[in-house]
This record gives C-alpha cells, sequence and structure tokens, in this order.
C-alpha cells in the first residue's frame, strides 16, 4: 500500500487549487473561513459554478455527465475546495440522491433528475427520519398508498435539513405492512411544491433553522417516481447511507478548522500554554489518523482491492472530531466564547460584543456540532455495526 501521491495526482491537485483560487467568490470564502451565515443564494451561487464547469457532480462517472475522476481525484478536490474555503456542498442531491437514481433508476429518471442535479439548479432535501424513527429507521410509518398512477402520502418527516429551501425530496414511505419492517419500504421522489406538503422550521441551540418538519397531508405522487422496485427502498437506503456517513467524516474540513482553532488560540493568547497545545497536538494526530483511513479506503480501491466497509468507523472518528474542535475553539476563546449573538453570524457585523470578532459565532458552532454523533446514525449504532463486521 502506498499512500504517496503520484507525480500525476499532485499535477492534478495543483490545476484544481489554480481553478478555485480563480472562481472562488472571496465574499463565501471570507463567510466559511470565519464560521458566519452563508445564505441559500451564497450556497446556490458557487453550485451554479461548480455545475457550469461540470464539477457539481464530481463522483459522477462519466457515463452520466461526471468527470469520472478516481477516488484519489476526488480526495484532493474536496480537500483543495475546503482548504480554500468554499462552502460544503450541500450532498443531498449529487452525493446521496444522484447514484441512487443512477444505480436503481429509470433512463427516464436520468434524464428528468441528473441534469438539475448536475447544474445545482435543484436543492435536494432528504425525507429520512420521523418522530420515533431515527437510528430505528425501519420503523417509519409516513405511508404511501397506490392509487392509480399514483401514491397518496401521508405522514411526517423531522430533522430535514434545510428543507426549507427544497425544491425535491426523496423520500423513503412505508407501502406494505406485510413481514419484517424492512421489507415494506418504498423510494420515492416528491416535488416539494405539491399541495400538502408543510414545512415548518425548528430553531435550534445555534439560533438557526437548520432543520425541519416536513408534513405530507394526502399528497399526490406520480408512480413514475418511485425509484425502483416498490417494496425495496430499504435496500437503496442502505446504499445511500453508505455514502452519507463517509461524508459527515469529512476530514477535509477538519484540516480548514484545525487551522482556524490555531488561530482562534493565537488571537487569545493561549497558543503558547503548553497543556493547551499538547491538546491542538492531540487533536491533529487524530485528523492525521483520520485522514490516513481515508488514504487507505482510496488505496485499496485505486489497486482494485475490496476494502473493509469502514463507513460507520468513519462516520464516529469524524464525527467526534467536529465535537472536539468546536469545544476547543470554546476554551480558547474562555468567557468570550460563551456570550450567544444570532446577528455576529452576519458578514461586516459592527455589533458592540465583548471580546473579539472571532469569538462571536463560536457558541453557535459548539451547539451546531452536538448533533453529529446522533445524525446518520447515532455512534452507538455504529459502533455496533463495527463490531459486528470485524467481530463476527
Amino acid at each position: 500500500m502506498d499512500l504517496n501521491f503520484t507525480a500525476e495526482e499532485l499535477a492534478f491537485r495543483a490545476g484544481i487549487r489554480d481553478w478555485v483560487a480563480q472562481n472562488l467568490p472571496q465574499d463565501i470564502s471570507h463567510k466559511v473561513h470565519n464560521a458566519l451565515r452563508l445564505s441559500r443564494q451564497d450556497h446556490q451561487r458557487w453550485a451554479k459554478i461548480l455545475g457550469a464547469k461540470g464539477w457539481l457532480g464530481w463522483n459522477w462517472p462519466r457515463s452520466f455527465g461526471g468527470p469520472g475522476w478516481t477516488a484519489v481525484e476526488r480526495h484532493l478536490f474536496e480537500e483543495e475546495l475546503a482548504l480554500a474555503g468554499a462552502p460544503r456542498v450541500i450532498p443531498f442531491g449529487p452525493v446521496m440522491v444522484a447514484p441512487v437514481i443512477m444505480a436503481f433508476g429509470t433512463p427516464e429518471q436520468h434524464q428528468r433528475f441528473l441534469p438539475g442535479i448536475a447544474s445545482g439548479e435543484v436543492w435536494w432535501s432528504q425525507g429520512y427520519s420521523e418522530p420515533g424513527s431515527g437510528s430505528d429507521l425501519a420503523s417509519l410509518k409516513t405511508r404511501a398508498e397506490r392509487v392509480g398512477d399514483h401514491y397518496i402520502v401521508n405522514g411526517q418527516k423531522t430533522w430535514t435539513t434545510l428543507a426549507q429551501h427544497g425544491d425535491w425530496i426523496f423520500c423513503l414511505v412505508r407501502t406494505s405492512s406485510e413481514g419484517k419492517p424492512q421489507t415494506g419500504i418504498s423510494f420515492l421522489l416528491i416535488d416539494m411544491k405539491s399541495p400538502g406538503v408543510t414545512v415548518r422550521p425548528i430553531v435550534l441551540l445555534d439560533g438557526e433553522p437548520e432543520v425541519n418538519e416536513v408534513w405530507f397531508d394526502h399528497v399526490k405522487v406520480p408512480a413514475e417516481n418511485l425509484v425502483g422496485e416498490e417494496n425495496k427502498g430499504w435496500t437503496y437506503a442502505k446504499y445511500l447511507l453508505a455514502h452519507e456517513r463517509t461524508n459527515i467524516a469529512d476530514v477535509n474540513r477538519a484540516k480548514r478548522e484545525l487551522e482556524r482553532l490555531k488561530r482562534i488560540a493565537k488571537a487569545e493568547g493561549v497558543y503558547e500554554d503548553l497543556r493547551f497545545r499538547d491538546q491542538i497536538a492531540q487533536l491533529e494526530v487524530d485528523i492525521v489518523a483520520l485522514e490516513m483511513m481515508v488514504l487507505r479506503v482510496l488505496s485499496a480501491e485505486k489497486s482494485g482491492k475490496q476494502s473493509l466497509d469502514v463507513a460507520g468507523l468513519l462516520k464516529i472518528r469524524g464525527s467526534e472530531i467536529q465535537q472536539r474542535y468546536s469545544e476547543l475553539m470554546m476554551l480558547a476563546a474562555g468567557p468570550y466564547a460563551t456570550p450567544f449573538m444570532s446577528d455576529a453570524m452576519e458578514a461586516g457585523w459592527q455589533g458592540d460584543a465583548v471580546g473579539a470578532a472571532h469569538c462571536a459565532p463560536l457558541a453557535g458552532t459548539y451547539f451546531n456540532m452536538r448533533k453529529t454523533t446522533i445524525y446518520g446514525g447515532s455512534n452507538e449504532v455504529q459502533r455496533n455495526i463495527v463490531a459486528q463486521t470485524v467481530l463476527g
């Protein structure tokens, strides 16, 4: 196993870095580097820039209009975007539902849905979790009843990230109550402008309406929006969740936020404290270890060897690292990090505050990161899955 990049891969990285430097809007990069609020317009502006280059579907094969990059090239692309301060691509369209449509959808669904995802024009949301059906996703109750050439959908999804911006939502729905719970689930694509769809934002501890409740009240969905076979949605969901959990690890964002932590520690005068520096060093070691694990997976894929399915393990370590760097930022700023000021998340904010402006977003970041060990399958459940995989 060789974890060193080849000359061709290093040249590829340099080309990506040059392109990003020329095309990433500086106002957006400033917001990302300083953890300021990103609007829907910010996300869409960057998505359309990537889409125009053909890179929003950077993980897509050439047969579906993607660049057809290797696993290593995709990793280098993601790393350069993160370090430059590009917004994290909203994954629900290009990273999550698109591969499911490619693998299990019809040619008509390919033609209908993939172009809008690739261009950044269409914003997708994910309808999985329900009240009482989070880690135990198979217990979901949202129901879709086939009536002629349509499904009638009734039920509720919750914790739906950025659904207030969504144009479409992919949902797991129950189409049968026979047999095991997993066998009666289907994968349905729903236009969020359909009559009967209601989105209710949930304001989190960080003051942001990042997640939502989505209600379906006799929503009429064409049967042609069913992906794959009826009652086979659990298979497609597992395929998608592997993409989600690997995406949650986000080692490249961790590398960028490590540098932000160092900037805050230096600005607050604690970087020279050896005990605090030890904690930064330990975090950096863990980030490097996570990156090595990612590179091992990429090396195995590159060589054609079957690698161990480590999506759950990547999710565990990545989410814990995200919580740790947010905690260390709070410790670095001390009492100046505790006031929660939602207005300070806006770029150009000039309000009165105790402490420097870089302290203002820290409480919000800390609160937001509490969720990372829960969503995408709680870490406790992931540890059970990893144990079963390794021990049998």
